[in-house]
């Protein structure tokens, strides 16, 4: 594995001190050494906490079981010891391809504890981007399913030269592959976890591109720092808290929030094998007394979809703190979740780069319905100008890219192999999100949109992300989309995309009445001046709508990478 970077206008490798640097030394172990998995599981045991419940695990069709942090540091240091045994070394590739299993969480924990990279694939992945990051990454041990071996994997697995090791879980064991349950049951629970420093790599998250292959992002055992930091302060974590993370294992909030910012606070996880199920959700909210629920505006927007009435039969009066994250929170969602929960979705803003919460609605703030918030204490952001030769900040109300000062601990180190692209990242001191956005007067931020996806008419920029909160405001869209379409007068135009609520149905009059709705509130300058009915939109499997891809449909170009895609428009 890879990770040399170009100097020039990268950031010092240094982090600067900053409030995560408080505590710091209790976040240190073995010994003088650092290791995420022994900050998240085995200190909670040296100090007396291995009782505690440390995952509540639902299976889809069973009951489950409740892992101890005991037992989950016991097959943590199980899986670490397979690895050895296996003769992996430090610092190599290990990855996963499995749902939300108790299998999943003793391989990612297991990896980091023995000192090797951890990087986790979304299940429902198709076999061309599994072998994709697979090769980028070099990796040299794959745990999964039998299932997801036979139809993703056996085809291609012979090419793959560094990949030596592949586990399975269950009972169907394919030919070439290892059961890891007897691999685990013989291995050694005591594994001591191998102490690293704050520098070594720990785990690589893949991000796809609007072009070419997917970038795999690489981050540091020292970025346990700040997701100790952020989930504190963005997500109110604290010891025995019942908390529920909804993401994906296989995306960045699946682990940095799903796994590690939550096991370093000793909280009790739920983790639920299941898809969403609007029911399974709202019951499972009661029946878990859950208190802190992080999950996606696609899943909160399904939960309008649904209505107020299917949420009146549950019981809510768990939940203290509510987040979402993954794209940008509709303010109609907010409104809507202070109604049927009683307490409003506080939105925030981070990227898989910058591997930990940046800007957010913080608990015990007012939320401001629309905005991502305002940075978090000791992480410093601006709106730019980076069209000129030397990047220059922006005032309040004015719309540019959103860039932060690097110093943080959890910051990327590296894209996989590819220096010049990470350089690209970083531009005069700062860190470049290539999102749009602006900072009101009072400090909050406010998402316009991805720098390419902003729409250039008449003479007036436009963001779609406001656009498309104006149409889901519309009693009978569900979820838009909005893209700029080539037009020889105005330059482009506006055309929306909308999914429908129940209860109604596409017509002509409908596309009217949803314009005209359009029209009143951002005014004909602004409104689509064409909207699309559409059954879903193509979404990534983290909840993005994917406009780019919407885009190079219409007008006939490349796609570019859509290994992330999970639904497309019909």
């Amino acid at each position: 594995m890879t990770t040399t970077e170009e100097t020039g206008s990268l950031p010092a490798r240094r982090e600067t001190d900053g409030p995560w640097s408080e505590g710091a030394a209790a976040l240190r172990g073995p010994g003088d050494g650092l290791n995420i998995a022994w900050v998240a599981l085995d200190r909670h045991v040296a100090d007396g906490h291995g009782e505690d419940i440390a995952i509540r695990w639902r299976a889809k069709d069973a009951p489950g079981r409740d892992l101890s942090y005991a037992d989950l540091a016991g097959m943590a240091g199980r899986f670490a010891d397979v690895l050895t045994q296996a003769g992996i070394g430090r610092g190599d590739s290990v990855f996963s391809l499995l749902g939300r299993v108790p299998e999943l969480y003793a391989v990612a924990l297991g990896t980091l504890k023995a000192g090797m990279v951890y990087t986790p694939l979304f299940a429902a992945f198709g076999p061309d981007p599994i072998r994709t990051r697979m090769e980028i990454a070099g990796a040299r041990v794959l745990v999964t399913t039998g299932a997801i071996y036979r139809r993703k994997i056996a085809p291609w697995r012979r090419d793959l030269a560094s990949l030596e090791h592949v586990f399975v879980t269950g009972e169907d064991v394919p030919d070439g592959c290892i059961a890891l349950g007897p691999a685990l049951a013989a291995a050694d629970p005591g594994f001591r976890a191998v102490p690293c420093t704050a520098d070594d790599p720990a785990l690589i998250h893949f991000t796809s591109g609007t072009t070419g292959r997917p970038k795999g992002a690489v981050h540091v055992h020292g970025a346990v720092a700040y997701h100790a930091y952020s989930g504190r302060v963005a997500l109110g974590l604290a010891p025995g808290a019942v908390y529920w993370c909804t993401a994906d294992p296989g995306w960045v909030t699946g682990t940095s929030y799903g796994i590690i910012a939550p096991l370093v606070h000793r909280v009790t996880m739920i983790v639920d094998e299941a898809e969403f199920d609007l029911d399974r959700w709202y019951g499972m909210i009661g029946r878990e007394r859950v208190a802190i629920w992080y999950s996606a505006p696609t899943a909160i927007r399904m939960m309008m979809r649904a209505g107020d009435a299917a949420a009146e039969p549950y019981d809510f009066s768990s939940l203290r703190f509510l987040a979402s994250v993954g794209e940008p929170l509709n303010p109609e969602a907010v409104t809507w979740s202070a109604r049927v929960f009683g307490r409003p979705f506080h939105d925030n803003w981070w990227q898989t780069e910058t591997g930990g919460i940046m800007i957010a609605n913080l608990p015990g703030d007012e939320v401001r319905p629309g905005s991502m918030g305002k940075p978090l204490p000791g992480i410093t952001a601006a709106i730019l100008d980076t069209t000129g030769p030397a990047v220059a900040e922006l005032g309040a109300g004015e719309v540019g890219e959103l860039a932060l000062r690097p110093g943080w601990p959890s910051l990327m180190r590296a894209y996989l192999d590819e220096p010049a692209r990470y350089a690209k990242c970083f531009r005069d001191g700062w860190y470049l999100s290539g999102d749009l956005a602006r900072r009101d007067t009072e400090g909050f931020y406010w998402f316009i949109g991805r720098a390419d996806d902003l729409i250039k008419t008449s003479g007036h920029l436009v963001g779609p992300f406001e656009v498309e909160s104006a149409l889901v405001a519309h009693p009978a869209v569900a979820e838009a989309a909005v893209i700029g379409l080539p037009d020889p007068t105005a330059g482009e135009i506006v055309r929306g995309y909308v999914t429908l609520n129940p209860g109604f149905q596409v017509s002509d009059d409908l596309e009217r009445d949803i314009r005209g709705h359009a029209r009143r509130l951002l005014g004909p300058a602004v409104a689509p001046r064409e909207i699309v009915f559409r059954k879903t939109l193509p979404r990534t499997r983290s909840g993005k709508i994917m406009r780019r891809l919407l885009r190079a449909r219409e007008l006939g170009l490349p796609e570019g990478d859509i290994s992330t895609l999970e639904t497309d428009e019909t």
